[in-house]
């Protein structure tokens, strides 16, 4: 029998979590041997011209009047902190736990809905999105085994969640494909502010090259499967995949960087996503 909508947006947002995943461990190994500022700089160039070209080709403009509005203004300031901090995250600390906290991004934009345009929240998502945090707190552990560096990966979820917000409010008509390429000027922009403080760039070997080439592929590609996941399809049928990403980030992390995550990164994990899909598929 043929997929439905639903059936099919479910896996164009399960390969696309999966490609950001892959994307993650490029990232991760490309800055082990280059500047991490070099890293997101080069990634988010050569996918800003990929979705420029798509976009050129659909006969859009590269350079929208909207993209100059106070909304997306705001929401290029909130990518940039984002793709800054969650950058650094994955390449200071362990993948596995900063793919959990990342997870909480749909429980914040959850309240900043509430909080920002006045949208009614019922008492169950309020309660799903507690139990969020709740769990985000059990991963961070505050106490003896706290880690400060941990705090990256929260700041980077408030800036995706700030993104995501302020995209709601951003001026109609801007397709995906001219997203994209901002997105990815963002990515590239937060790579360059790093660098600057970071140091100057270097010139990658032959395996770092690689490993940015994969980046770079894998970012792509996962970003236009979502693209076509949050088209097909209902988004409550279809968000609550986003959190396959995690599943694919802690095989990844245990197979490719030998993490083991402890009970508590397991809880967390649990907390957030059960909490996040309950809050998704509840009205």
């Amino acid at each position: 029998m043929p997929l439905t909508d639903n059936q099919r947006g479910a896996l164009y947002m399960t390969a696309s979590m999966a490609g950001f995943a892959v994307e993650d461990v490029f990232v991760k190994a490309a800055a082990a041997s280059l500047p991490l500022g070099q890293v997101l700089l080069t990634i988010g160039f050569v996918g800003m011209l990929v979705f420029a070209a798509m976009a050129v080709s659909k006969g859009e403009a590269l350079l929208p009047a909207a993209f100059l509005s106070r909304p997306m203004l705001v929401r290029c300031g909130f990518e940039i902190t984002g793709r800054l901090f969650y950058g650094l995250a994955i390449t200071l600390t362990a993948l596995s736990t900063t793919s959990a906290i990342l997870q909480a991004t749909p429980l914040v934009v959850v309240a900043g809905a509430a909080l920002v345009f006045g949208e009614r929240v019922s008492p169950h998502r309020w309660l799903a999105v507690l139990l969020g945090f709740l769990g985000v707190l059990v991963i961070l552990r505050p106490g003896s085994d706290f880690s400060a560096l941990s705090l990256l990966a929260v700041v980077g979820l408030l800036g995706f969640a700030g993104r995501d917000l302020a995209t709601r409010a951003a001026p109609s008509g801007l397709s995906n494909r001219q997203l994209g390429a901002l997105g990815f000027a963002m990515l590239a922009t937060a790579g360059a502010i790093l660098l600057v403080f970071s140091g100057g760039a270097t010139v990658p070997t032959q395996s770092g090259l690689a490993y940015l080439t994969g980046g770079t592929v894998f970012g792509v590609l996962g970003y236009h499967a979502l693209t076509y996941a949050m088209r097909t399809g209902e988004v409550s049928a279809v968000t609550p995949f986003r959190y396959t990403r995690l599943i694919f980030a802690m095989v990844l992390a245990m197979l490719l960087f030998a993490e083991r995550p402890d009970l508590a990164t397991w809880v967390g994990a649990a907390l957030v996503v059960g909490s996040g899909i309950f809050a998704l598929t509840r009205k």
